[in-house]
């Protein structure tokens, strides 16, 4: 059954240096298993006619409801593993970010689909973690930048938001004294 995977090279250009999965084993506990469950879910068919791979994750994300859910939890156990690798807490949590954003995104009819099958988390993550295997203190000070980047970003998203709810109350009570 592992012979299939093992034929068929799987790389993924989400990351700066597009990273063949065969040749860079992640090190110690199950790495293989991670390895075929990102494969399984994110590229193990391929579109007839073209290169171009999806999985199995998009599939799900199909299934109002319990689809998109489903994935979070079978993608969830890939962090775990960084977690149980004492992977750097920034690291695991721009893993975790790329889950949410998959999960998220995959709520929305027809757009979210299409993002289920283009974004592959899972691959993003097992690349992360060979990433951070082979330069752990780049890819901390990277995945720290890009949460640091996101929390900010939503944090001005937000208080936005919040200014705009102020306001809005602020002119309905204004409106509404007039009125008397």
């Amino acid at each position: 059954m592992s012979e299939p995977m093992a034929q068929m090279p799987v790389t993924i250009e989400a990351a700066s240096t597009p990273v063949n999965f065969q040749n860079t084993p992640l090190p110690s506990g199950k790495p293989r298993k991670f390895e075929r469950l990102a494969w399984w879910l994110d590229s193990s068919v391929r579109v007839p006619g073209t290169s171009y791979r999806v999985g199995i994750d998009g599939f799900l994300g199909l299934l109002p409801g319990v689809g998109d859910f489903t994935g979070l939890v079978i993608s969830s156990s890939i962090m775990l593993y960084a977690v149980k690798m004492d992977v750097p807490f920034f690291v695991v949590l721009r893993m975790a970010l790329n889950i949410i954003l998959e999960m998220i995104v995959g709520v929305v009819p027809v757009l979210g689909d299409i993002f289920d099958f283009v974004f592959k988390s899972n691959l993003r993550n097992v690349n992360l973690l060979r990433e951070f295997v082979d330069q752990p203190s780049e890819v901390n000070r990277r995945s720290m930048m890009t949460v640091l980047g996101i929390a900010a970003v939503a944090s001005v998203f937000f208080l936005g938001i919040g200014w705009g709810v102020w306001r809005l109350i602020m002119m309905v009570i204004k409106a509404a004294g007039s009125l008397w």
